[in-house]
């Protein structure tokens, strides 16, 4: 401030002191006073106009060259600039640092202004219903959503409850269910929230058919062992009679048993650890056991007329579960063994694969399995020909049983099958769990 008095003063005094040794009138001093003010004051004002231009339009780093106070006032600028650009960096970095961690949620966000224009989405959304993120950006969202059921859910303004549409990935026989949550936020601002509950419903389907199957496979056999029981109790038969109705009730008992047996192998497989790698058996012995336990079934279904081939196994150890691994191999075995008509050739051995994993193997030469029933046989209870499987005492689990036991170690169930020609089952594991001599 002092040196902007200095200078005004001093042009103020040289402007008096020019005017007076060039003029000759006694008011020459005066004017020239004033003339020396008038200059500083027009030299300030473009100091000024240069700074305040740079201050709305200039580079923080390209201030313009001034003094005095002028240059002061750039200097607390730019360290103000400074403050606020850091300021602005750092809530950028928070910025994109909260958007990416919506880009990563695996429900789906999208951000609606007043009227229902979208301002952001993530990809999941994008995906969900069918636009996209950054080309879609301002659109009015019942444009690109045009299901009734959203719009009324839109327009009512009630967002209480959810509301569940058709996603992009509907097709007939492929269902693709989307369920949109709605919260208004700020001033008439929407968060539409969206997630995909196809697997939740067909879960929940999963389980009515589950606990529907379950009773009806009960309920036969008990309504059969009660119709004995009540005919035992009332009516009078003979030894032969009596003791064909109570052979039949064993059967069913059975029956019942065995499905109780397997439902307690799913439960057990679902709910208990991965298998480690301290349990290593040999291939051949594993196989021998399931082959005794399926021959045995044979004999009481075919009075033992399948035609067993035997493959020459390769030596090796596998690590795992043996109760497991023997249940799922003798699930297949059986398998071939109910399916197929008496006097039918069942082969069966491991070998190798070309990834030095091992693979155990069941073919037969039975009536086969149509294209449309392949993708469906490891789901509970299901059942290519329901009438034979529970004349031959199958519960429908067993190939479920398979493949929990081959996921349990690493591998998978493979199934080829052509109707006519026979079938071929077969469960691979990885050579992590496979040891050869």
């Amino acid at each position: 401030m002092i040196r902007r008095c200095v200078e005004l003063l001093s042009l103020t005094l040289i402007g008096g002191w020019l005017a007076a040794l060039l003029g000759s009138s006694q008011w020459a001093p005066v004017v020239g006073c004033l003339l020396g003010a008038s200059g500083w004051i027009l030299m300030d004002n473009f100091r000024a106009a240069r700074v305040l231009s740079w201050l709305r339009h200039g580079n923080a780093s390209l201030a313009p060259s001034t003094s005095g106070v002028w240059e002061e006032v750039i200097e607390r600028a730019r360290k103000g600039f400074k403050v606020l650009n850091r300021k602005a960096r750092k809530s950028d970095a928070r910025l994109q640092e909260f958007l990416s961690a919506l880009q990563a949620s695996p429900n789906g966000v999208v951000m609606l202004d007043r009227n229902a224009h979208i301002e952001w989405c993530n990809f999941t959304a994008a995906q969900h219903l069918g636009f996209d993120s950054k080309r879609d950006l301002h659109q009015q969202i019942r444009n690109l959503i045009r299901d009734p059921a959203f719009i009324a859910f839109l327009n009512q303004g009630d967002y209480s409850k959810s509301v569940e549409i058709d996603g992009r990935d509907a097709l007939p026989g492929h269902p693709h269910r989307i369920s949109i949550y709605i919260h208004v936020y700020g001033k008439g601002r929407r968060l539409m929230l969206t997630r995909d509950v196809t697997a939740l419903e067909q879960a929940e389907a999963m389980r009515r058919d589950f606990v529907a199957n379950v009773s009806h496979e009960i309920r036969t056999p008990l309504t059969v062992i009660s119709g004995f029981i009540e005919t035992l109790l009332t009516l009078p038969l003979s030894d032969d009679e009596r003791e064909r109705y109570l052979r039949l009730m064993e059967a069913h008992a059975q029956r019942m048993q065995g499905l109780v047996s397997d439902l307690l192998t799913l439960s057990r497989l679902e709910g208990s650890p991965i298998p480690g790698s301290s349990e290593w058996m040999r291939g051949d012995d594993l196989l021998q056991q399931a082959l005794n336990e399926s021959r045995a079934l044979s004999d009481l279904l075919s009075d033992g007329q399948h035609q067993w081939i035997v493959w020459d196994s390769p030596s090796f150890e596998i690590a795992g579960s043996r109760s497991e691994l023997v249940s799922a191999m003798t699930n297949l075995l059986n398998n071939a063994v109910r399916h197929t008509p008496a006097g039918s050739t069942v082969k069966v051995g491991w070998r190798l694969l070309a990834n030095d994993g091992v693979e155990f193997f069941v073919e037969d030469n039975g009536p086969g399995i149509a294209a449309e029933h392949l993708p469906r046989l490891t789901e509970r209870f299901y059942r290519v020909d329901r009438s034979r499987s529970r004349e031959t005492g199958g519960t429908g689990l067993g190939l479920a049983i398979v493949k929990h036991v081959a996921q349990r170690h690493g591998g998978q169930m493979l199934v080829q099958s052509t109707l006519g020609k026979g079938s071929l089952f077969a469960i691979s594991l990885p050579p992590s769990r496979v040891i050869t001599a």
